[in-house]
């Protein structure tokens, strides 16, 4: 693959809610799967710049594809499927990233690798967090914690701040909102942060009907808590801005007719988490 321009393709998006398909399409089984198991190649969405909800400061922002959990509320289910990402080479991610070094260090900004899942994607995700390391980015990952265990401790040195998107805590819940019941391996992920102490953010979206539990909202905010590593927690209003993907997608939809949480209700679960001594956003 030649070399491309991250800030004039299309590549770059002006949100992430941008719809992308059949990005990857055409590039051969056996290719892929060598360069994505090297790290040397990694299907991405999008790349964002000037965000500034997804860490510290203002972040350039890499949205990855391959998620292995169907959450009911997903704003981006275009982002489950690898290859509706667009096949980037690290060298061409790299070099992307490189651009806003200088200014990103001097906004106290930083590198956020999102998805998608992008833990689907560990090898590309490690070197991505490695060159952003060496240029002096801080770095983040927003993820669900699934696959924590495919980095080592040395690769989880390389990631400054840990967004845990946490849905549920129990197996049931986490069923009925992501598809999927085991929901251990996130709790284990969240335990290893805890005992590595390495900084961590908590986000929980608030669905009316179906988040808005008051016993996984406590469950969820005691367990936080007793990592001792929650700098703060994030409570992310539903919304239906990606509702129009789920249609394109020809994907059955719950929650079409399922309103935003108002600012009472908002109010009202910040103050859950509050409850256990968090920082609340």
């Amino acid at each position: 693959m030649a070399p491309r321009d991250l800030s004039e393709t299309d590549l770059s998006a002006d949100s992430p809610y941008d719809m992308r398909v059949a990005q990857g399409e055409g590039l051969p089984e056996d290719e892929m799967r060598q360069a994505l198991a090297s790290g040397e190649l990694g299907f991405l969405h999008s790349f964002t710049t000037g965000s500034a909800v997804d860490g510290p400061g203002l972040r350039v922002v890499a949205w990855t594809t391959a998620c292995m959990f169907r959450c009911a509320y997903c704003h981006n289910p275009d982002t489950w499927t690898l290859r509706n990402g667009i096949p980037v080479t690290i060298a061409e991610a790299v070099d992307g990233l490189r651009k806003y070094a200088h200014g990103l260090k001097v906004m106290h900004g930083g590198f956020t690798l999102s998805g998608g899942e992008p833990l689907l994607q560990p090898r590309f995700a490690v070197k991505l967090f490695a060159a952003a390391k060496h240029m002096g980015i801080h770095t983040a990952i927003e993820t669900n914690g699934f696959n924590g265990e495919k980095l080592s401790d040395e690769e989880l040195a390389l990631i400054d701040l840990v967004i845990l998107d946490m849905k549920a805590m129990s197996p049931a819940q986490h069923k009925r909102v992501t598809g999927l019941e085991d929901n251990s391996p996130v709790l284990q992920f969240a335990r290893r942060l805890a005992a590595q102490r390495r900084p961590m953010w908590l986000r929980y979206v608030l669905v009316p009907g179906l988040t808005d539990v008051p016993e996984e909202m406590n469950g969820i905010a005691q367990f936080g808590a007793s990592l001792g590593v929650v700098e703060r927690v994030e409570i992310l209003p539903f919304h239906q801005m990606g509702r129009y993907k789920w249609d394109r997608l020809s994907i059955p939809y719950s929650l079409a007719e399922t309103s935003a949480p108002s600012p009472t209700e908002v109010d009202a679960a910040r103050n859950v988490f509050r409850g256990f001594g968090l920082l609340v956003a």
